[in-house]
């Protein structure tokens, strides 16, 4: 089919700003790897069950958005080409992702619709560069009052107030945005927020960190550094999880506490932790909360002289590392180990066929349809997700007519259980209690032989709730 097209480092202390400042803008504006998020009080109705607290829902009815004949459902993108031409970094050239969402909504309508409705789907650019609370607060306001949608699909919003405020006002969230979402927050906001592609945290963490002991990551040391987003959900599920699991691991953390609200305060948060970790003879650091971390972490260390071995996995967006040598120096990248759960930012075609699992092929085969292709599995990382949303959004409504809610649409997913595998994963994971749709991982490491990341073992589960 065609392709789419459309509309030195310096040592010590006295280091390249300039450069550290570009690294952060350009990660921070990548729109799907990077973290943060919020919590608000209990309170959900996911069909007849009921709680007391700040967001609630009805079975009965249709939500917002939804009339005789049609659904509106807002997909949300960012200006990947905006940062790119910005910064200079390379990556795959993920295509136009608004002639995507026409794609999708074409297959969508051509195969029944939403619980027998036209699906209107409108695309959204949000300018990821300038992110904050307060443009995340406008957009929601855009999509939930202008826009009056049904669901929204996320793909690069990452500020506390973000969800909070589309369950507030009970629209049905898709997020796939690899963000640190726990099952605390899962519930909280029930039964708006799911995300129709990536693991919930909990599990992630649990796995990480057994993996890293598998992997000897720990052995012969007595510290590990952890670069940490200081947003509200990780820092619970670092101080409840991790800790007490890297303890058990045998290895005390040092925990750099990272602001990721605004880009000044991400790189000084990451400076501070490269300074505090090479005091400390610190020589193993690992990442808990987003891609922005790793990436700028690295930059930094290099620049303050502090080297190490690094642990990451799919929240840091391991093509980063290997598609810019000349801001990544290549040694960080001697020893790394990790896991992954999202190949189009782990590994290259060449190691894992593309596309290969029934999803992927399903997806691909929706945007052929359309005239759309892909070089590579990574030129689709943003087409999978958005693909992965619309078929969940399809499947939940498929025995829906009158009440098309997003509890009765939550109760039906929930049904639908491991049935439902995301083309961005693989396996299943949904089903009574769990809504985040990836159910396993692969371990990986860096392999000097072909200078890429390779999965070293098959699927292993991620600990559910």
């Amino acid at each position: 089919m065609p392709e789419q097209t459309r509309a030195t480092r310096r040592g010590g202390r006295d280091h390249d700003r300039s450069l550290l400042l570009r690294a952060a803008a350009v990660v921070a504006g990548a729109g799907l790897a990077l973290a943060g998020c919020g919590t608000v009080m209990p309170g959900a109705v996911v069909g007849d069950r009921a709680t007391e607290g700040a967001v609630s829902a009805t079975a009965q009815g249709v939500g917002p958005g939804v009339t005789d004949d049609a659904v509106k459902v807002v997909f949300v993108g960012v200006d990947l080409k905006g940062v790119q031409k910005l910064t200079g970094f390379k990556t795959a050239d993920a295509g136009d992702p608004e002639a995507q969402v026409e794609a999708l909504e074409a297959w969508v309508n051509a195969h029944g619709g939403i619980a027998g409705r036209r699906l209107d789907a409108v695309f959204r650019l949000y300018d990821a560069q300038n992110d904050s609370p307060a443009a995340e607060e406008q957009l929601c306001n855009k999509i939930t009052q202008d826009d009056q949608a049904f669901a929204v699909v996320l793909t690069g919003q990452f500020q506390s107030n973000a969800r909070p405020c589309y369950a507030q006002r009970e629209t049905l969230v898709l997020d796939t945005t690899l963000v640190a979402t726990d099952d605390v927050t899962y519930d909280e906001l029930s039964p708006y927020l799911w995300s129709p592609s990536f693991p919930a945290y909990d599990g992630f963490v649990e796995a990480f960190v057994a993996a890293l002991s598998e992997q000897a990551f720990f052995e012969g040391r007595e510290r590990v550094g952890v670069v940490a987003d200081d947003s509200p959900i990780n820092r619970r599920v670092v101080e409840e999880l991790a800790t007490p699991l890297l303890e058990e691991a045998g290895v005390e953390p040092e925990i750099a506490w990272v602001d990721t609200t605004d880009q000044g305060s991400l790189f000084q948060g990451n400076d501070q932790a490269a300074v505090t970790f090479r005091s400390a003879g610190i020589d193993r650091v690992m990442f808990l909360g987003g891609a922005r971390l790793a990436s700028i972490f690295a930059t930094v260390a290099s620049a303050q002289s502090f080297t190490a071995t690094y642990a990451i996995s799919s929240f840091d967006n391991p093509s980063f590392f290997v598609n810019n040598p000349e801001t990544i120096d290549p040694a960080v990248l001697e020893g790394m180990v990790g896991l992954g759960f999202n190949p189009s930012q782990d590994v290259a075609d060449d190691q894992l066929a593309w596309p290969t699992s029934e999803a992927e092929t399903q997806c691909v085969e929706m945007y052929a349809e359309a005239g759309i292709s892909f070089d590579s599995r990574e030129s689709a990382r943003v087409a999978l997700p958005y693909c992965d949303a619309a078929r969940l959004l399809q499947l939940g409504a498929q025995d829906l007519t009158d009440n098309l809610n997003a509890s009765a649409w939550g109760s039906a997913v929930e049904d639908v259980g491991t049935d439902f595998v995301p083309a961005t994963g693989f396996t299943g994971a949904l089903g009574p209690g769990r809504r985040a749709a990836s159910g396993s991982y692969r371990t990986m490491a860096f392999d000097d032989g072909c200078s890429c990341f390779v999965y070293e073992d098959g699927d292993v589960a991620f600990p559910q709730p």
